[in-house]
């Protein structure tokens, strides 16, 4: 059983494997926010651009970004 919170939207018929999939995403975003944070302790401005789209065959797609780094000036 679940105990977790209950989605009731429309994306709730997923698969697990994109529900695996969606929490891969999640995951890897909470590190990369961290990561972030991190850097701007350090005195760096991070600003996350979408370098490219990728597309499947079925019609799906998800962003690519890529990081635009701003040093602070002294």
């Amino acid at each position: 059983m679940n105990d977790g919170p209950k989605n009731d939207a429309p994306n709730s018929s997923m698969e697990e494997s994109q529900e695996m999939a969606i929490r891969q995403v999640a995951n890897a975003l909470h590190r990369l926010n961290d990561a972030v944070i991190g850097a701007v302790g350090k005195g760096v401005t991070v600003e996350l651009m979408r370098a490219s789209r990728y597309h499947d065959e079925a019609g799906a797609w998800g962003d690519m970004l890529v990081p635009i780094i701003h040093k602070q000036s002294d």
